[in-house]
């Protein structure tokens, strides 16, 4: 295990404790609230999700069901809880524990600690340098066993599975030609048994160089959709090293999202360009 320095050389161990219940859940930062949500937002029947912990923290039903509705249910729920008597970084993560999500407990506390640090404008600890190198996992089909090998890929591909036809032809198009490029199609590629969420932003952010939207009226109500083109743009603010192409397949009845309105967009309705679709959106994805 790698050792820990303090700034001023002292060693981690030597680093005040934190008394989490001192500290109010406005210290949260962005970061660590993003990833509550990656775990907590998708409904679960194996574990405590969001719902499971509104009502730990004492919200009635009612306002638990006015949260459903809601692209980002976790996030209002700390947004709300953090001005109620009694709460405090400590109490979530005494709430967390009492859910049974070690999981969240194991992947967030450091983060969480720093936060608190920061606010409370306590020394950091700064980790050496690791020659075994981070910890990986198997995410996808063709990963290592041991994530000592990760698997890279063109392209994401963000969809709903009303659209999964033509994520077929897609993968026809793209991969099964003389364009060879390679895709990441969730429900092919990935591995079961991890959130989706989650296991989403690692691909989009680190294994994959762009991310196709297949743009429908159900990828607009989709809230995985949604959440995977909202992370992807935050990676590139403006869409600037055109990281996120959207396309667009079939006639929509729904108003075009406002998000993407400012990216080029690749029409496969438009009967004038559809002779060069596939050749345009291929160049598209192989850039480097």
């Amino acid at each position: 295990m790698a050792s820990c320095e303090k700034k001023n050389g002292e060693t981690a161990d030597s680093l005040e404790p934190i008394d989490f219940f001192s500290v109010p859940v406005i210290a949260l930062n962005f970061g660590v609230r993003k990833k509550l949500a990656l775990f907590l937002n998708p409904t679960s029947v194996v574990a405590a999700d969001w719902t499971g912990l509104a009502e730990a923290m004492g919200f009635e039903y009612l306002e638990i069901r006015n949260y459903e509705r809601l692209g980002n249910p976790t996030g209002k729920l700390l947004e709300d809880w953090q001005g109620k008597e009694g709460s405090s970084v400590g109490r979530l993560l005494e709430l967390l524990q009492k859910l049974e999500r070690d999981d969240i407990l194991e992947d967030l506390k450091p983060s969480i600690e720093v936060d608190c640090r920061l606010y409370l404008n306590k020394p950091l600890q700064v980790p050496s340098v690791d020659s075994s190198g981070p910890k990986t996992q198997a995410i996808t089909i063709r990963d290592d066993p041991t994530g000592a090998a990760p698997e890279f890929f063109d392209a994401f591909i963000c969809y709903c599975q009303a659209d999964i036809e033509f994520v077929h032809e897609m993968i026809k198009q793209l991969e099964q030609s003389e364009s060879k490029l390679k895709l990441c199609v969730f429900d092919r590629d990935v591995l079961p048994g991890s959130c989706v969420w989650t296991i989403s932003s690692e691909l989009i952010e680190k294994r994959c160089k762009r991310m196709v939207v297949i743009i429908s009226d159900d990828y607009l109500i989709s809230d995985d959709c949604d959440f995977q083109t909202k992370f992807a743009l935050s990676l590139s603010p403006g869409a600037r090293d055109k990281r996120l192409i959207p396309v667009k397949y079939k006639r929509i009845k729904r108003e075009f999202p406002s998000i993407l309105r400012h990216i080029t967009l690749c029409d496969y309705t438009n009967p004038s360009t559809k002779g060069w679709f596939w050749k345009r959106l291929a160049k598209a994805l192989a850039q480097p």
